[in-house]
């Protein structure tokens, strides 16, 4: 099988490789297309994926370029993690924003928002490339911001495109070590849109655990969520949060941690990633170990203002339980119908009631080899349904505004946000989305 891989020479790549490296099951991926417009970065990918495969036997074949429909050309998968941009543009999305008062994060608020105008045509353009010449393939979108992308795309290619996000299974596997369960017994019961989401209830043997956890003060405190949140809010909410829902519940002290800290997360990785590939250009043995490294300082430096210096928990090997096992899983259980139950990004098709049948929302699904089938799931309380009705709502503005060119439908995207919630605001993150960014000039055109 044949996979493709959008933005092959981003800093992820390695993680998908290490899966399929792994993976001896048949039918298996035995070729792998990159393809990037940065041919720098290309080679220097190739080279640690080349050290990572030696000692497994058949490896799957790299094939670098830098033509698109080349490397879609008859592709039975696509992973999409491109970053239309550039590091640089997600440093604009955060200090456009923060120069405002107001939060910059990539995949949250004002510069998920920046960063959807930017990304949604480039998308749309390959989906209907893969549309052409792979119409077959599905798509496991990993673009951010993850929900409007697979979206987006889904207009062109229906329910062959879903997203990607490995939070929500993060945290359910984290629980189930916590508690000592094995994970394949467990089921989550989880509810949202990408990076907005709470999850219900953790089911083993059919008894939910959650309640157990969330009374004991130990035990809730040790979790990551419980740092984060602290153990009376989750309480008080009955549900555990996704980790992103903390720059919704404490807004103002996000961005005022991330102010005093004085450098941004795209800051932070800008000058990495430049130190990562400048180093690794002419090193030679032991390319793949500089790579494991660098992840292993951006890993632990994950939210920062969200953590306060306490770090982050071990992530563990992203390659077998990130978004990259994700990824794995979706190919084995259509390619092999190896049926799994994973939470994905998928279309809702009256899934949670309230929210339009064709908005991506973040649920439990059936995987298998006739596709991705959302699982029928309890309705969200109120406050769920309203802040995912506003923040969908929001979505399908920014789709339409990068689609259309349209000022006023972007206006209107940034202002009914409630990261932003207002107006004045709204018109000045456009007008300095538009000055900073040059693809955002680009897009919004009148």
């Amino acid at each position: 099988m044949k996979l493709c891989v959008l933005g092959g020479g981003g800093f992820r790549t390695p993680n998908v490789y290490q899966a399929l490296l792994r993976d001896q099951g048949s039918p298996r991926v035995d070729e792998v297309a990159l393809y990037d417009v940065d041919e720098q970065r290309l080679a220097t990918m190739v080279a640690i994926l080349t050290e990572m495969a030696t000692g497994f036997p058949d490896p799957p074949v790299l094939k670098p370029t830098t033509n698109l429909r080349a490397a879609v050309d008859g592709s039975d998968f696509v992973f999409a993690a491109l970053r239309v941009g550039g590091l640089e543009g997600r440093r604009c999305d955060e200090h456009v924003a923060l120069e405002l008062e107001v939060l910059g994060q990539e995949t949250t608020g004002a510069g998920g928002l920046a960063y959807a105008l930017r990304t949604v045509p480039v998308m749309v353009e390959a989906a209907e490339v893969i549309k052409e010449l792979a119409p077959h393939a599905y798509v496991m979108n990993f673009t951010n911001p993850a929900g409007i992308i697979t979206e987006a795309m889904q207009a062109v290619l229906g329910d062959r495109v879903l997203g990607i996000c490995d939070t929500p299974s993060g945290l359910g596997r984290r629980v189930a070590d916590l508690l000592r369960l094995d994970p394949a017994r467990i089921q989550l019961d989880y509810v949202g849109l990408n990076h907005l989401g709470w999850m219900r209830r953790i089911l083993c043997d059919g008894r939910d655990v959650l309640p157990a956890l969330l009374a004991d003060d130990d035990l809730l405190g040790s979790l990551e969520e419980g740092k984060v949140f602290g153990r009376e809010w989750i309480r008080s909410l009955g549900v555990l949060p996704n980790e992103y829902l903390f720059y919704y519940y404490f807004t103002r002290d996000a961005v005022r941690n991330i102010l005093e800290s004085g450098t941004t997360r795209g800051d932070f990785l800008q000058a990495s990633q430049e130190d990562f590939y400048r180093a690794a250009r002419g090193h030679g043995v032991g390319v793949a170990d500089l790579w494991r490294s660098t992840v292993a300082r951006r890993s632990a430096t994950y939210m920062p203002e969200a953590r306060r210096g306490d770090g982050r928990e071990d992530v563990g090997d992203e390659g077998d339980q990130g978004y990259a096992g994700v990824a794995l899983g979706v190919m084995a259980a259509i390619s092999r119908n190896e049926r799994q139950t994973m939470i994905l990004n998928v279309r809702n098709n009256g899934t949670i009631g309230g929210l339009p049948s064709d908005a991506v929302v973040e649920v439990p699904a059936m995987v298998d080899a006739n596709g991705v089938h959302p699982l029928t799931t309890a309705r969200p309380d109120l406050h769920q349904l309203g802040l995912m009705s506003q923040v969908k709502d929001v979505e399908r503005h920014i789709i339409g505004a990068a689609l259309s060119g349209s000022k006023v439908a972007a206006r209107k995207a940034f202002a009914l946000h409630p990261l932003v919630d207002s107006v004045a605001v709204a018109d000045a993150l456009v007008t300095g989305y538009m000055n900073r960014i040059p693809e955002v000039g680009a897009v919004l055109t009148r």
